[in-house]
């Protein structure tokens, strides 16, 4: 059965290696929206990063970002919905990496934009700085929600620093890799791409066999195993390539433009 949602993750998955929607990419969008099919993005970004995407997502401009934990309307440039961490929860983790992983350094992800220990090394060279500095995440304002915990050690090796981190978390978090290496990117229980997919859903009536899911990192696993129908890209992640149900092209190759040129052909021969 065609599908009623394509849910797709961005980077390494619908964008170019550039971080760009392709022209070929765009279109299909396009035209599979025409044609009825909900298209919404799935994300471990923030929203901060999501603006220049505005001209591309779907009919009702929401975005599931944060890894699950921002409802963000793009074209309003207003996050709709947080689920952060409590506080009590978030000071807890930071005191125990902190002593688990001695030389670690904090930023934070939240609705009014992005907050860092002066000591956090950005892990992109374009980063701009952030919207908030701090001596120390404990020392964030009691109000403000965090809805991903960073860190970064630059030197640790990187798989080491992702294994003490995924560690000392415990049951306290999920911990995720979406594929910037030596970044460990920390989530709430009980957010997850998968989640906030399924809520996203089932306000609208729908459910699993009514989804077409495309991901590429281990982070995308989740929203994979809940979808119907599950896509890995070509140059996914092992894991990815090994769970998914089917397999397109590559982000270099549109692979999921690909797949809805295909779906477009048959929707409209229905028609």
């Amino acid at each position: 059965m065609p599908p009623r949602v394509v849910a797709t993750d961005l980077d390494g998955t619908l964008l170019d290696p550039s971080g760009a929607v392709s022209a070929r990419t765009r279109s299909a969008l396009r035209r599979v929206q025409s044609l009825g099919v909900e298209t919404v993005f799935v994300t471990a970004r923030p929203p901060r990063w999501l603006d220049a995407l505005a001209n591309d997502v779907g009919g009702h401009g929401i975005v599931l970002c944060g890894n699950g934990a921002f409802v963000y309307d793009v074209r309003c440039q207003q996050v709709q919905r947080t689920h952060g961490f409590d506080r009590p929860t978030l000071d807890r983790l930071v005191q125990r990496l902190r002593t688990t992983v001695p030389g670690i350094a904090f930023a934070a992800e939240c609705a009014d934009g992005s907050h860092a220990e002066r000591a956090y090394p950005p892990y992109l060279p374009d980063c701009k700085p952030a919207d908030l500095l701090v001596e120390e995440m404990e020392r964030l304002p009691a109000q403000t929600v965090v809805g991903k915990l960073l860190g970064r050690h630059p030197g640790l090796d990187p798989q080491e620093f992702l294994d003490q981190v995924v560690a000392a978390v415990g049951e306290e978090a999920v911990a995720a890799f979406s594929g910037a290496e030596g970044l460990a990117e920390m989530s709430p229980v009980g957010v997850s791409k998968a989640i906030a997919l399924e809520r996203w859903c089932g306000e609208r009536g729908l459910g699993p066999d009514d989804v077409w899911a495309f991901g590429d990192m281990p982070n995308d696993l989740p929203m994979l195993d809940w979808a119907g129908t599950s896509y890995a890209v070509a140059n996914a992640h092992p894991q990815v390539l090994a769970a998914a149900d089917r397999r397109c092209a590559s982000n270099a190759e549109d692979g999921v433009a690909q797949v809805l040129e295909a779906l477009v052909g048959e929707l409209a021969a229905t028609i």
